[in-house]
C-alpha cells in the first residue's frame, strides 16, 4: 500500500482506505449463477437492484399472514474462520431463521443475506453464498437479494461476520402453535445433526481446554476431524414438516430447539396452564453432546439449557395421531422419538425432566 506522504501527493481513494468497490462488484457478477437456481414462484431470481420483489400472489395464499424471521450463527463462525472450512456455514445461517418460521407454521418464501467483512476474500465470500443458496435449496425458499460491506476498522485479518433475513407466509387459519394445546398430547423430538449453532461460545471454551485442536480428529467421530464434525450444518426441517402440516389437523406445535434449550424454547409455544414432560431416557444424546459433557464436566441443568442434546425441533401432536405422524415423519426421512407428553402444569417450571442425560455427571 502506499505511504501517507505519497497517498497525500497523489490523493486518497476508497481502495486507499481500504474498501475495493470492483472486487465487490465482481462478487456480485460471480455469484448470480448461484442465486438464479433458488428462483421460485413469485421470484424472478435476479439480483443487483436497490430492493428485491417477491410476488406473494403468485405463491397461491388466499389469506396470508407474513412472518419473518433474522438471526445468525454465533460464534460457530469462529470455527469456520480459523479451520477455513466456509461452505457450510451458509446453510446454518438459512437453517436459523427458516425453522424459526416453521414454528409459526409458515412456508420459507425468500431470504435475504448479509456479509461483513474487513476485505472481500472472493473464494470465501464465494463459499459462503454457495452454502446459503443450499440451504435455501432445502427451504425451498428463493435467495432473493443482501448486502456486502467491506469495513476496515471494524474488522480484522480474516474475520468476517453474517446476518440472515427470511420472510415466510401462512393462511391465517393456520398460524402455530394452536390455542388447544392441553394434557394429553405428545411429544415427538426430531433427531438434529449435532449442536446446530448454539453454544458454540461453551464449544470453543471445552476445545481450548481440551488437548484437542480442530484438526485433531475427533473423538466422537473417527471419519472426521474435530473442525469438521463441530461445523456440521444446522437440519433443515422445512420440507418434511410442510408436508405433514398441509395434511391438516394432527400438529398443534412445533418449537426450535435453539438458544436454551429444550428448557426456554419448548415453554414458547404453551400456554400457561400446561407443562411438557420429558423422558430424558428417549433423548437422542448423540455422542458429540455426551463428549461436550464430559469433558467440560457440565451439570445436567447446563447442558440441557445450553444445547439441542440432540433434539433440533419438538412437535406438539394429538395422541390419536402420534403414531401416524411419527410413521409419516419417518417417510420423510426424519427420525422422530417420543419425549413425553403435555401435563397439567404445577407450580414452577413449565418444563419437567425425568431421568438423567448419559455421562459422568
Amino acid at each position: 500500500m502506499a505511504n501517507a506522504k505519497q497517498d497525500e501527493a497523489e490523493g486518497l481513494s476508497y481502495e486507499v482506505a481500504g474498501v475495493d468497490v470492483s472486487a465487490g462488484n465482481a462478487f456480485v457478477k460471480a455469484i448470480g449463477p448461484l442465486i438464479r437456481t433458488t428462483a421460485r414462484a413469485g421470484s424472478d431470481g435476479t439480483i443487483g437492484g436497490f430492493g428485491a420483489l417477491f410476488d406473494i400472489k403468485a405463491c397461491g395464499y388466499g389469506d396470508p399472514v407474513l412472518v419473518a424471521a433474522t438471526d445468525g450463527v454465533g460464534t460457530k463462525l469462529k470455527i469456520a474462520i480459523e479451520t477455513g472450512i466456509h461452505h457450510s456455514i451458509g446453510i446454518d445461517l438459512v437453517a436459523m431463521s427458516v425453522n424459526d418460521l416453521l414454528v409459526q407454521g409458515a412456508e420459507p418464501l425468500f431470504f435475504l443475506d448479509y456479509f461483513a467483512c474487513r476485505k472481500l476474500d472472493l473464494e470465501v465470500a464465494q463459499a459462503v453464498v454457495a452454502g446459503i443458496v443450499a440451504g435455501c435449496k432445502q427451504a425451498g425458499c428463493a435467495l432473493i437479494g443482501g448486502e456486502t460491506a467491506e469495513m476496515p476498522g471494524v474488522y480484522h485479518g480474516e474475520d468476517y461476520d453474517l446476518a440472515g433475513f427470511a420472510v415466510g407466509a401462512v393462511e391465517r387459519h393456520n398460524i402455530l402453535p394452536s390455542a388447544d394445546i392441553a394434557p394429553g398430547d405428545q411429544l415427538l423430538g426430531l433427531s438434529s445433526s449435532g449442536p446446530h449453532s448454539n453454544g458454540f461460545s461453551l464449544i470453543r471454551k471445552i476445545v481450548e481446554m481440551s488437548t484437542l485442536d480442530y484438526d485433531s480428529k475427533a473423538p466422537f467421530d473417527a471419519s472426521k476431524t474435530l473442525g469438521e464434525a463441530l461445523l456440521t450444518p444446522t437440519r433443515i426441517y422445512v420440507k418434511p414438516l410442510l408436508k405433514i402440516l398441509r395434511r391438516g389437523g394432527a400438529i398443534k406445535a412445533f418449537a426450535h430447539i435453539t438458544g436454551g434449550g429444550l428448557v426456554e424454547n419448548i415453554p414458547r409455544v404453551l400456554p400457561a396452564s400446561v407443562a411438557a414432560e420429558i423422558d430424558l431416557s428417549s433423548v437422542p444424546f448423540a455422542d458429540v453432546f455426551r463428549w461436550l459433557k464430559d469433558q467440560g464436566r457440565l451439570r445436567q441443568e447446563e447442558t440441557l439449557r445450553t444445547f439441542n442434546c440432540g433434539v433440533g425441533m419438538v412437535v406438539v401432536v394429538r395422541e390419536a395421531d402420534c403414531a401416524r405422524v411419527a410413521a409419516e415423519l419417518h417417510n420423510e426421512g426424519e427420525t422422530a422419538v417420543a419425549l413425553g407428553s403435555i401435563i397439567d402444569r404445577k407450580a414452577g417450571e413449565q418444563v419437567v425432566f425425568r431421568g438423567r442425560l448419559p455421562g459422568k455427571t
